[in-house]
């Protein structure tokens, strides 16, 4: 895990210094839970998380929604957490190039999405569960390609080293939580779909182009976690 930036990690938050590994798994510990309604892949999203949030025009409650999960993991550096992403790969038949968090389709045998979460993180870029210290679950989001995906926040022990599946992933890389959660970086990106113009959160940073599904995960934690 390297491609690291330092960013300024002296801001106060109730005495806390703000992006801490302490401060933010406190975070986690406040304000999420592992509770989610027995419907959660039937029912209608409310609050309206989802690719839809920017376009109403989708269809937020589809007849089946796909169910899958993915993992936002926030590395415990000392001098600040960081986010780490990974780069899906060009030879991928959906998404391809795309940069993504570790995830995928629900499996039957997954018996939660912590389960399928810890699973997909593994088989993509080889991190096991015993590196990694799952906080809860952020709202459900719904694709606007059917998934209903339940983000599982955890924090990851630093120093780890990645085995990139090259089926999955040509690169992984990290983020500064800091970056990622000013509000000021958060941009909308307009792109166009089978003639309709679509819309969705963005993050640009340096030559990586976060968009899509995982910036609206990423808008939807600095919602949760530190929105002012």
């Amino acid at each position: 895990m390297n491609e690291r930036s330092q960013h300024d990690n002296s801001l106060q938050a109730n005495g806390a210094v703000l992006f801490s590994p302490a401060e933010a798994q406190q975070r986690l510990r406040d304000r999420l839970s592992f509770e989610l309604p027995d419907n959660v892949f039937d029912a209608p999203i409310w609050p309206p998380q989802g690719d839809h949030a920017l376009n109403p025009d989708l269809d937020t409650n589809p007849v089946a929604a796909k169910a899958a999960a993915v993992l936002v993991p926030l590395v415990a550096h000392h001098d600040g957490v960081h986010v780490l992403l990974t780069l899906r790969t060009s030879k991928l038949r959906n998404h391809a190039g795309q940069i993504a968090f570790p995830g995928g389709r629900m499996d039957p045998d997954d018996r939660s999405p912590v389960d399928t979460a810890l699973r997909e993180t593994a088989e993509e870029i080889g991190l096991t569960a015993n590196v990694i210290d799952v906080g809860g679950y952020l709202d459900p989001y719904q694709s606007g390609t059917g998934y209903r995906i339940i983000p599982v926040v955890a924090m990851v022990h630093p120093g780890q080293e990645l085995q990139l599946n090259p089926h999955e992933v040509d690169d992984a890389f990290e983020v500064p939580l800091s970056f990622l959660m000013e509000q000021s970086n958060h941009v909308r990106h307009r792109w166009e779909r089978d003639g309709v113009m679509r819309e969705s959160w963005a993050m640009p940073y340096g030559e990586r182009f976060i968009w899509g599904v995982t910036a609206g995960i990423i808008r939807h934690m600095w919602e949760r976690l530190y929105r002012p």
